[in-house]
């Protein structure tokens, strides 16, 4: 235990440079310009709001323009791309970043090491994108793997990142599977390692968060063994901000927040347009982008601060403590919606108390007929050469019109029989139940042992891989 802390409090905190905390952030250059330094991660795409997405659109600087010519005042800003949230919360501590976004478990490590320098104490201001289900976490094993559960992982090593949201995701997972943290070989690593690991056999499975999972499993380079939703405990990304520096520049929060909301808007608006340009500067496969930033995605993006989101945190934080990789947190005094509440006025309470879909998937089924909106059956389809996606009102009726169009396909996109969860049409497992509707017959999981199980209960399904369901349509 005592080396699963010193490795927890190495890969959470990296070279923190807390000796001397520098007074560089917010303050003007020599031509009296303010100079505001926003740490993100470009390739974590949950986060993409308050980072590569803003980047790119400008709309920040546009905002701080505006501002600039109402006060006189020059403002200046420099982004600083960061691999994780543990050296962002370093740069803070160092006070080289004003303004940053990160992962929850990274949160609370970033406002408990922070508290104590009043120059530098951070607050969580606003949400980027979050999953209620918990679905942005996931455990996932080489193709050819012979685990089908979490239990079967006894004794075998697993890559995650220690004291991340996925490794509390693992802990969670095993802890229902009968099994603890002590059953498996954990070994700590930053998700492009564990990635490559995994790839490498040199581990038996990679639990880790968006969008390493699921980049594996559209590369065909692994299934998916246990989605983090099944404990339902929810999981977000978030920015945080020098309570200092929010005292000192409101005005320069509140822009930052107002660009946010925009580019929030327009993800919303334009998820498949706003997918392909963060695939462009991030290297990320647009189709995986799109699986998680697409309408019914499993990231909803939405700035305010949830209730639910909180108490997650809450869950989360004995978690971080029993790794030793921080002291008590008071949230109370560590989340600050006032940015937000001054941002939306009235309008704030019911957007923070709506967990609705911000991007919902709908439209006609061109084979079926009918209109796709049931968020448990729509799929969505993406040909290649393809302006858009088409959407249908079941996976079965996907099923029947990729056989139909033929073609190259880019991707196609399904809800989990069980769960709703969006996932890649052709990494499922399907189950054909000859007992259905028709065009409910064909079934798709995310979990190959989901798939046994319902088949299993259902007298006379069969258990099908992608190809065979294509050709059973």
């Amino acid at each position: 235990m005592r080396n699963t802390r010193i490795r927890a409090a190495a890969l959470l905190l990296g070279p923190v440079l807390a000796a001397t905390l520098l007074a560089g952030c917010g303050s003007g250059g020599d031509d009296g310009a303010i100079t505001v330094n926003v740490g993100y991660q470009s390739k974590t795409i949950n986060t993409v709001t308050a980072g590569t997405l803003l980047r790119d659109r400008g709309t920040f600087e546009a905002k701080l323009a505006e501002l600039g010519a109402a006060t006189g005042v020059t403002y200046r800003v420099e982004w600083k791309d960061f691999a994780s949230g543990p050296p962002l919360t370093a740069q803070m501590l160092a006070g080289q970043v004003d303004i940053g976004s990160m992962g929850d478990a990274p949160l609370l490590v970033n406002g408990s090491k922070t508290r104590d320098h009043a120059d530098v104490a951070s607050a969580l201001i606003a949400v980027t994108g979050y999953n209620l289900r918990g679905s942005l976490n996931q455990v996932v094993v080489p193709r050819d793997s012979p685990a089908s559960t979490l239990a079967d992982l006894r004794g075998e090593v697993v890559s995650t990142s220690v004291g991340s949201a996925a490794h509390g995701m693992l802990a969670t997972g095993l802890s229902a599977a009968g099994l603890t943290l002590e059953d498996v070989k954990l070994l700590g690593q930053d998700p492009p390692v564990g990635a490559s690991a995994l790839q490498g056999a040199q581990v038996a499975a990679l639990a880790q968060f968006v969008p390493w999972p699921q980049t594996l499993v559209f590369d065909g380079k692994a299934r998916l063994l246990y989605d983090g939703g099944s404990a339902e405990i929810p999981t977000f990304h978030g920015v945080v901000a020098g309570k200092r520096f929010g005292e000192q520049h409101p005005a320069v929060v509140q822009a930052f927040l107002a660009a946010q909301r925009e580019t929030t808007d327009y993800l919303n608006a334009n998820p498949l347009e706003a997918a392909q340009r963060v695939a462009e500067i991030t290297g990320i496969p647009a189709e995986v982008v799109y699986l998680y930033n697409g309408p019914n995605g499993l990231v909803s993006f939405d700035p305010t601060i949830k209730q639910p989101l909180v108490e997650a945190l809450g869950s989360l934080l004995p978690f971080l403590q029993s790794l030793g990789a921080l002291a008590d947190l008071d949230l109370g005094r560590f989340v600050d919606d006032s940015h937000l509440r001054a941002l939306y006025g009235a309008d704030y309470d019911l957007a923070r108390d709506s967990t609705a879909a911000p991007s919902p998937l709908a439209g006609t089924d061109p084979v079926c007929g009918g209109v796709a909106d049931d968020p448990a059956t729509a799929s969505e389809v993406w040909f290649a050469g393809q302006d858009g996606t088409t959407v249908t009102r079941t996976p079965a009726c996907l099923l029947r019109l990729v056989a139909e169009r033929g073609g190259d396909l880019r991707a196609a996109y399904v809800p989990d029989a069980g769960t709703g969860l969006r996932i890649f049409a052709t990494a499922a497992t399907w189950v054909h139940d000859p007992a259905a509707a028709p065009e409910e017959r064909l079934r798709p999981f995310a979990v190959a042992a989901d798939a046994r199980a319902y088949a299993d209960s259902r007298p006379g399904s069969t258990v099908l891989e992608y190809a065979d369901a294509l050709r059973a349509r």
